[in-house]
């Protein structure tokens, strides 16, 4: 390669360093090029653009543009996912894992999300996560908050989602968490809070003067008749 074509490589990469804050570097050593265009297709459809780079010529490019983090990921054969403004990094993320389980022969070594250095165990947890905007829509379908919340929502960065996440669950929570108890227990039936109306006595006069009288059974009937024919008979 002539000098004037690895100067305008150079040149080329120091710029698109400089206006990416997300990146995702592979080591794509035994794909084919048919599996490399696929890859290549794919981030492209989520916002990604997948480019094979020469290391030397990229370490220059990062000393230049001031990502230092770069520099320990170029070791051996380095392809790099570039997201563009509107890029989805979740999709590209996926897509990447995807290709590493699918081909077993691409590695994921890392990146940088946001301009934060990024692990590929965090890679790999990204994957894992719904597209950003479905992860939005769902996170908006969940939370019931101010404005301004949901507002803070599509603008934190990415790397603070989780914490943004908690912050409004726990604010939620400590909401409503006080007083639901006592809310729950305000809302039981009036039967079980008020005492049941104590019973009338009756007076004691009226009890005693109200007795019932004494039933006569036909046993006690017939011992009378009884007893009164006889008397009859010794007269």
């Amino acid at each position: 390669m002539k000098k004037e074509d690895k100067e305008r490589l150079v040149a080329e990469l120091t710029e698109r360093l400089r206006t990416t804050e997300t990146l995702l570097v592979a080591d794509y050593r035994g794909l084919t090029m048919p599996q490399i265009d696929e890859l290549r297709t794919k981030l492209l459809e989520h916002g990604a653009r997948f480019a094979v780079v020469k290391n030397t010529l990229t370490r220059r490019a990062a000393e230049l543009a001031g990502t230092d983090t770069l520099l320990a990921l170029l070791e051996g054969p380095t392809a790099i996912a570039f997201l563009e403004s509107g890029g989805d990094p979740l999709a590209v993320a996926k897509a990447l894992v995807d290709a590493a389980r699918e081909t077993r022969v691409l590695e994921v070594r890392g990146g940088m999300l946001e301009g934060r250095p990024i692990e590929p165990g965090e890679i790999e947890s990204l994957a894992k996560l719904p597209p950003l905007d479905i992860l939005r829509s769902q996170v908006l379908g969940a939370v019931i908050g101010p404005l301004t919340a949901i507002v803070g929502l599509f603008t934190a960065p990415l790397q603070d989602l989780y914490g943004l996440l908690d912050g409004l669950l726990d604010a939620r929570i400590e909401q409503l968490g006080p007083d639901t108890p006592e809310a729950v227990s305000g809302s039981e039936p009036q039967a079980q809070e008020e005492a049941p109306p104590a019973v009338e006595e009756t007076p004691a006069g009226e009890a005693s003067g109200s007795e019932p009288q004494s039933e006569t059974t036909p046993a006690e009937t017939a011992a009378e008749e009884t007893t009164t024919e006889t008397q009859e008979e010794e007269q």
